[in-house]
């Protein structure tokens, strides 16, 4: 099994891989690009997303600046609109349903490391740079959903159709549908009719 496809399956995998490198500072680059091209310039905007992102369905709005770890592991459904200063380490799957609103800097995360020191840095050996040992998780977000400003989504996390994300919230484990919850753990404090 080569490291891209340990990385998807949230095995421990070598960041610095070359395959991965590449797809990295692929993603980067086009990252540079959407970011700087005119915000009017719809055409180019939509020509970069669609070599960036690994689906996505009808009216995407995504506001720049916009950051990504490799940006093919990320899918939008139809009409979903996300705000300025965004960060997804897509580093596995990210998923993104119908009709959500994701408000600036809200950053997703599939991405984590061991947190024993030592099984971060196994082998390290003081010669150059040594990427840390990384797995990951898959974060899904389901339809009609809002993210509040400043949320952070941790690996792993699903949450469910119909749910409101309180700003600032710091989302730990699973948020079932049709909830409206925040805080840091966020927590579901009612439902949303």
């Amino acid at each position: 099994m080569g490291e891209l496809e340990k990385m998807l399956a949230g095995e421990p995998y070598d960041c610095g891989d070359p395959e991965l490198l590449s797809l990295w500072h692929k993603a980067k680059n086009l990252m540079r690009d959407y970011n700087r091209t005119d915000s009017e310039n719809l055409k180019e905007k939509n020509r970069i997303l669609d070599e960036l992102l690994g689906g996505r369905g009808d009216n995407l709005w995504i506001t720049a600046p916009f950051y990504v770890d490799y940006g093919k592991n990320i899918y939008f459904g139809d009409h979903c609109e996300v705000n300025m200063n965004c960060t997804f380490l897509d580093d596995n799957r990210i998923e993104i349903g119908d009709h959500a609103l994701i408000a600036p800097n809200v950053q997703i995360y599939t991405a984590f490391h061991p947190t024993n020191a030592d099984q971060r840095f196994p082998h390290a050996s003081g010669s150059g740079f040594e990427f840390c040992v990384t797995q990951t998780a898959p974060v899904r977000i389901g339809n009609s959903v809002w993210i509040g400003g400043g949320a952070i989504l941790l690996p792993g996390v699903t949450i469910g159709d119909n749910v409101v994300i309180g700003a600032g919230s710091v989302v730990t484990s699973d948020i079932p549908s049709n909830t409206v919850a925040f805080g840091n753990p966020c927590r579901v404090v009612r439902e949303n009719k």
